[in-house]
């Protein structure tokens, strides 16, 4: 079977070629990747306080410079099972679908089909409408055509199958723009991705924090409860012997139960940490208690910090490269917009063989084809295509100002945090000196009322301060680890660890996986 190359005519080949070479052109304005405009330094830096600063770029794996095994292990089985972070992978892979439903524009589309219909023409009516029947019946011989005019009043069946195929040239771009655009959103959805990585380290890291602030918290209450406890029977060993009102016992009662109040928050908040942490690793809420049951330290600050120059920012923080790639998404959406604005030239053709009898699909007398171009020329559309260009524009400077105020939130975030992070160390330091003097006026006081030199009220007092400040001292120390991470988050490390490591596939569709 021969089939015909609708190509090959003269006509035909003129218009193809004509159209390739504007192929080459697109509408619309070609992104230009933006510049940040940030400072030389960051102005927190300058700031006194304790902390050494180093311009060099932040460690990926910032949490590692706490030196807490335990905490690496959550952050790697969040990075693996939390099912937030799983929703912005499957977004990616929504994206990268989309651009490849876009690409498909630059093909043509073929389809195929076959069919069979039953037809009654309803010839023979026509006929005797115009009077053909009754100009037969003065006709000599007209014995041999009633048989034929009789069939035609009979249905027929009709096979056909036939192959579809039309191409719409890209002479403006259009379509050109569309995969940039698609593309441009597939790197947004990458860099949400990254973000939503950056902010669940951010926040395994804040809740394994807060949970041991609150352990280390919940061991200085009991301690001053013992201390509490002891000056409790103290005092009831003097009021049996004579040597201290009942008024005194009453108030070291008071104290003791004091203290003893103030247990349940935290260890409230202790458990709230461990459901956080099992939540945040894609478990049910208790699935890690008898892992983070036992009580560690607070891990320590790092001698000095990496946080690199403000013009890295920009390239660092994945807020900022989504913003980014939502302004050049933007910006070829106008190319798109343009582009309609302009004709556009079709190919299409049609081949496919057609019969009353099936047995004669493959004769090729029975072939039928059609083929040619065609020009769409949008003439009137009551301004909506103008309207979809001013649209266009307007959004693409609204997604410039976005990502310039994402670089200042971004710069602002930073700034925050070494203000938060330099002040709360000072703040340790004062506390810890206040502390110490607290702790030897506590056992100044406490010597001179055993001795009868002093009253039970200046011991008492001593004490209700040296717990006051010993738990503003925990606090204190608990708020400056997390000012800590909120800087490690602001800078916009963590994404890049797991860069060339390969983040488990989760299934678009099926039943979802279960915690």
């Amino acid at each position: 079977m021969k089939v015909p190359c609708y190509f090959c005519f003269p006509g035909n080949g003129v218009l193809i070629a004509a159209a390739l070479s504007l192929g080459g052109c697109a509408l619309g304005p070609d992104y230009q990747p933006h510049a940040a405009n940030t400072p030389a330094a960051f102005h927190g830096e300058q700031m006194p306080g304790g902390g050494k600063t180093l311009a060099s770029a932040p460690r990926a794996d910032w949490w590692k410079a706490f030196n807490d095994p335990q905490l690496d292990s959550l952050i790697e089985r969040a990075v693996r099972g939390n099912l937030s972070l799983q929703q912005a992978v499957l977004r990616i892979a929504g994206a990268r679908q989309q651009l490849n439903q876009v690409r498909g524009g630059w093909a043509p589309s073929v389809s195929g089909n076959a069919r069979f219909t039953r037809q009654q023409l309803g010839v023979k009516g026509e006929l005797e409408s115009q009077g053909i029947d009754q100009r037969l019946n003065g006709i000599d011989n007209a014995d041999g055509v009633r048989p034929a005019l009789d069939s035609l009043e009979k249905p027929i069946g009709l096979y056909q199958g036939s192959f579809d195929a039309s191409w719409e040239l890209d002479l403006w771009g259009k379509v050109r723009r569309q995969v940039e655009m698609a593309d441009a959103r597939q790197q947004q959805s990458v860099e949400e991705r990254n973000d939503a990585l950056v902010s669940l380290e951010a926040e395994v890291a804040r809740v394994y924090l807060q949970l041991r602030g609150a352990q280390a918290i919940t061991r200085t209450v009991e301690t001053q409860i013992d201390v509490a406890q002891q000056t409790l029977d103290l005092t009831q060993s003097q009021q049996r012997n004579g040597l201290a009102p009942q008024t005194n016992v009453e108030n070291a009662r008071a104290q003791l139960n004091s203290l003893r109040a103030q247990l349940p928050q935290y260890q409230a908040q202790i458990h709230l940490a461990m459901n956080g942490l099992a939540v945040l690793t894609g478990r049910v809420p208790g699935a890690l208690d008898a892992e983070l049951t036992p009580r560690k330290a607070l891990p320590l600050l790092p001698p000095t910090l990496r946080v690199g120059v403000p013009s890295e920012l920009a390239r660092r923080r994945p807020d900022v490269r989504a913003a980014e790639a939502s302004l050049h998404a933007a910006t070829a959406n106008i190319g798109v917009s343009v582009a309609q604005l302009f004709p556009s030239l079709s190919l299409s053709g049609q081949f496919g063989m057609r019969n009353s009898d099936a047995s004669y699909l493959d004769n090729w007398s029975s072939h039928f084809y059609s083929f040619g171009p065609s020009v769409t020329l949008p003439i009137f559309q009551g301004g909506r295509l103008v309207s979809s260009v001013k649209l266009a524009r307007a959004q693409q400077a609204s997604a410039a100002l976005q990502y310039r105020q994402t670089v200042l939130t971004a710069l602002q975030d930073v700034e925050n945090a070494l203000v938060s992070y330099r002040s709360d160390l000072q703040q340790v330091t004062g506390l810890d000196e206040s502390v110490q003097a607290l702790q030897n006026a506590f056992h100044l006081a406490s010597d001179s009322y055993r001795q009868g030199l002093s009253s039970f009220i200046d011991a008492l007092d001593a004490q209700r301060q040296l717990a006051q400040v010993q738990q503003q001292a925990e606090q204190a120390r608990l708020q400056s680890r997390l000012d800590l991470v909120a800087l490690y988050k602001a800078l916009g490390g963590g994404w890049e660890s797991w860069q060339n490591v390969k983040l488990p596939d989760y299934p678009i569709f099926g039943a979802a996986q279960q915690p």
